[in-house]
């Protein structure tokens, strides 16, 4: 990705008050991005993020999204890129899910789920993908994903549902997106110490995941590293991707990963 050497690099990271979202827009601070933050419902976790993005010396910047107030809630997308000049990187990192029997999910639950984890990412990255064509100089999107991405859930058809869109709805944006120089690629987390799992502010390696090979859940800042690089110059012939960061997982399963309760399956 190329830009005028005087030009600011921005990044915007939906969903950045806590979480992966949090750990994301500090490290891309950390490699000398301007970060733009939106938030749903945490204005003061926001703040608590934008703070730690102006103690690295870049600038930070704050919107509102509710992505189950569609299309108006990608708006926040355009306010950011104006108040900072620009977009470079679009992080699509903000979600919501829920656990419950696939009989009895209600469609008001179906279409939210569906509206947050799926549309909502899909207006955004029209939003930024527009924008990144205007200024002529290329970008990168980075639409988080999971582990169901790739595999299934009992108790989470919606999610699964959503998840499996957003990975494919990736392939088809690096396709269309690339003769404009913006890359498109997919993070797929697996268990992540965050509020979502209700796990903020554990000792990662102090939890004992015994059916995840490297057996222990994973701290958000392993998938900012893996976001930062998907973002930035060495990642420029990597495009259409999905990068899963979930300690060996989806080699074992979901499933196995969250229910196995020994390491018995570790010995022939």
């Amino acid at each position: 990705m190329s830009t005028h050497p005087d030009a600011p690099r921005v990044a915007v990271v939906t969903g950045a008050d806590s979480g992966i979202g949090r750990a994301t827009a500090v490290r891309l601070a950390q490699e000398g991005l301007d970060i733009g933050i939106t938030w749903h419902s945490d204005r003061e976790g926001a703040e608590r993020t934008a703070d730690e993005v102006r103690a690295l010396g870049r600038r930070a910047a704050l919107a509102r999204m509710d992505l189950t107030l569609l299309p108006d809630a990608a708006d926040a997308v355009d306010r950011l890129a104006d108040e900072l000049g620009r977009i470079d990187v679009l992080v699509n990192n903000a979600g919501t899910g829920v656990v419950t029997a696939f009989l009895d999910t209600p469609h008001e639950t179906v279409r939210q789920v569906i509206d947050v984890d799926l549309v909502g990412p899909f207006l955004c990255g029209q939003r930024a993908a527009r924008r990144m064509i205007r200024q002529g100089d290329g970008g990168r999107i980075v639409n988080v994903t999971s582990v169901h991405e790739h595999q299934p859930r009992v108790g989470a058809a919606p999610y699964c549902a959503a998840k499996g869109g957003l990975g494919l709805l990736t392939q088809v944006m690096a396709l269309e997106l690339a003769e404009h120089g913006i890359n498109v690629n997919a993070v797929a987390p697996g268990e992540i110490a965050t509020p979502m799992t209700g796990q903020e502010d554990v000792d990662v390696h102090r939890v004992r995941r015994p059916g995840v090979p490297v057996g222990r859940p994973g701290d958000a800042r392993e998938v900012a590293a893996v976001i930062a690089f998907l973002s930035g110059p060495d990642a420029s012939y990597v495009t259409g991707a999905s990068w899963s960061v979930d300690g060996g997982m989806l080699r074992m399963g979901p499933q196995a990963g969250s229910h196995l309760r020994d390491d018995s399956w570790r010995r022939a």
